[in-house]
């Protein structure tokens, strides 16, 4: 079935950069939303970044100055790209798709295993 797959976390310190990457698989007929949520214990995910196939775009404001996304429709991946990195950037990042896999399908929801992003000072 479908699967969001993440690649790019790590280690970085404050002021550095750091680019996620995911790539959606399955079987997928057409894409509406991908984007980035983050999560740290405790509390609720939060969204980070989403980008709709018509290049709509909504950003948290913590990270609308930092943070630019993107994504390529052929490819079905969507990228993050970090910058001016905070401690407070701190969590685990999934990566996030509403997607159908059949034109007779309804949209739902799908979401990435998580990849850890840590910022140290």
């Amino acid at each position: 079935q479908v699967q969001l797959v993440e690649s790019g976390g790590g280690l970085v310190q404050a002021g550095g950069s750091l680019r996620l990457s995911c790539a959606a698989s399955g079987s997928i007929f057409s894409i509406y939303v991908m984007g980035w949520y983050r999560q740290v214990p405790g509390k609720q995910r939060e969204l980070v970044a989403t980008l709709t196939n018509n290049g709509r775009t909504n950003f948290a404001d913590s990270v609308k100055d930092r943070f630019t996304i993107s994504r390529d429709n052929a490819k079905k991946t969507v990228d993050l790209q970090m910058n001016s990195l905070k401690i407070e950037d701190t969590a685990v990042y999934y990566c996030y798709g509403n997607l159908r896999s059949g034109a007779l399908r309804p949209f739902s929801d799908y979401w990435g295993q998580g990849t850890q992003v840590t910022v140290s000072a």
